[in-house]
């Protein structure tokens, strides 16, 4: 096995690590709610909207930290070898697959695990064998 020293960063996966971690614990101690990505943005898109700020304040924050992590050091840019129509079918089929698993790999994964979810240890193992899957047949069959 070989390892990518240059993109090998144990020190700085830990902390971003350690930081979703907190922020999970905060948002579900002081707010009662689960740091679920797709639930959070799905709540922005559903009527009424009556908790609207700090779900903005969240997506913002996705938004935001990368552009600021970049501007603080090297950013990170990631290299998507695919077409927008690709694209576009893989995000229909992430959030299509997070709807029929009530959530997406944030919350089942990072909050729904912690909280000691059956349904989410579940969950998370199905994303990460279709994951491990799609790896396999793209590598080994298609030839990627």
């Amino acid at each position: 096995m070989l390892i990518d020293s240059t993109h090998f960063t144990p020190g700085l996966s830990l902390a971003g690590g350690l930081i979703i971690g907190l922020a999970a614990a905060v948002l579900v101690l002081f707010n009662g709610r689960i740091a679920g990505i797709s639930g959070i943005f799905g709540g922005l898109l559903s009527l009424p909207r009556n908790d609207s700020g700090w779900r903005l304040a969240f997506v913002a924050g996705l938004v935001i930290a990368p552009i600021v992590a970049g501007l603080l050091g090297k950013p990170a840019i990631a290299d998507i070898e695919a077409n927008w129509g690709v694209i576009l079918v893989a995000g229909f089929l992430v959030g299509l697959g997070a709807r029929y698993a009530s959530g997406c790999t944030s919350g089942h994964g990072v909050c729904g695990i912690s909280r000691g979810s059956l349904r989410s240890l579940v969950a998370t193992l199905t994303f990460m064998a279709a994951g491990l899957l799609t790896v396999v047949v793209h590598q080994h069959l298609i030839g990627g």
